[in-house]
């Protein structure tokens, strides 16, 4: 048994990509086992995974060098690995792979292509293409340390029975979301002939949805009432998710649920389409030679008026339903 231990800490939505990544691999590799280190409230992410061990800590108990090295000597003498995974590859991973090879394990990590995501973000670069997808660039951390992985890009349904469409209509960036009263306005149609499930968390979001519940028939709020793993639980019985692009699209992806995503200022090209969810699906305005203009949604509109967000009419969501 080759023992593998990967680290990816953030973000969320990140997070969760590795794991269909991980399912596919250790089907096709059964003889592997893979000890992911993460954040520990992401621990559901990977619960009915064969042969994967989940690892959670609190990064705050390993602050700093003396920190690090300190965690990377418990690991090693825990889980004893072969082989070393950084699925993240930022300053604190990058000091955790320079222990381990110090240790004289071999340290594989994840090609992140940073400059052709900057090519692909100018605004004056008029020739966008696609990039290589992020679940692709994990399962290269797995080919470069000589294992065949072959993914499906496929989704994979966890519950036959499914009704209800869920709406999560937050993102960490405002270059990601949706204006507040265009969703608004969408699950007002939606609702007419459908029980619409809302997703959030955090205490203002949470009492958005609450409000909107209260206001619109047939709509329901489960923000900030159900554990992850319940969430997940709820995103696998729905016919259909809509998400913008933010960790909800990731989540119906590992529960196999169809997804329309909704693009802003960042764009499918960038490789973060969830893992089995349609380019057909995504929502965008298409023609805006400006996007993408971020990788994540974090920069503020060149233009100003976030006419990506702005234009963007609901109909076109509808329409995808």
């Amino acid at each position: 048994m080759t023992r593998i231990l990967a680290y990816r800490f953030s973000a969320f939505g990140d997070v969760a990509m590795t794991a269909p990544v991980f399912r596919e691999f250790l089907e096709q590799n059964p003889d592997v086992e893979i000890v992911m280190v993460s954040r520990s409230n992401f621990e559901s992410l990977f619960a009915d995974i064969p042969n994967v061990i989940f690892k959670g800590i609190n990064l705050d108990d390993y602050k700093g060098f003396f920190g690090l090295t300190r965690l990377a000597n418990e690991l090693v003498k825990e889980f004893n690995p072969d082989l070393i995974a950084n699925l993240h590859d930022v300053i604190r991973t990058k000091i955790l792979d320079k222990i381990y090879r110090r240790k004289g394990l071999k340290v594989f990590k994840i090609n992140k292509g940073k400059e052709e995501k900057e090519h692909l973000t100018d605004i004056w670069n008029l020739n966008k293409i696609q990039l290589r997808k992020t679940v692709e660039r994990y399962a290269d951390v797995f080919r470069e340390m000589g294992f065949k992985v072959e993914l499906s890009h496929q989704l994979r349904p966890v519950s036959q029975q499914k009704s209800g469409i869920g709406f999560a209509p937050f993102a960490q960036h405002r270059g990601k979301m949706l204006p507040l009263e265009k969703s608004y306005e969408l699950v007002r149609v939606l609702a007419k002939k459908h029980t619409v499930y809302f997703f959030g968390g955090g205490k203002k979001e949470t009492e958005t949805l609450e409000k909107w519940a209260m206001e619109i028939p047939n709509t329901y709020s489960l923000s900030g009432k159900l554990s992850l793993s319940e969430e997940l639980k709820k995103i696998s019985e729905l016919e259909l998710m809509i998400s913008m692009d933010s960790a909800n699209m990731h989540l119906a992806s590992l529960m196999g649920t169809r997804c329309v995503s909704i693009w802003g200022s960042t764009h499918p090209y960038a490789g973060f389409l969830g893992f089995g969810q349609s380019e057909n699906d995504a929502v965008q305005v298409k023609d805006l030679t400006c996007r993408p203009c971020s990788v994540f949604g974090d920069k503020e509109c060149f233009r100003g008026d976030w006419a990506c967000l702005e234009e963007l009419d609901i109909q076109k969501i509808i329409d995808k339903i």
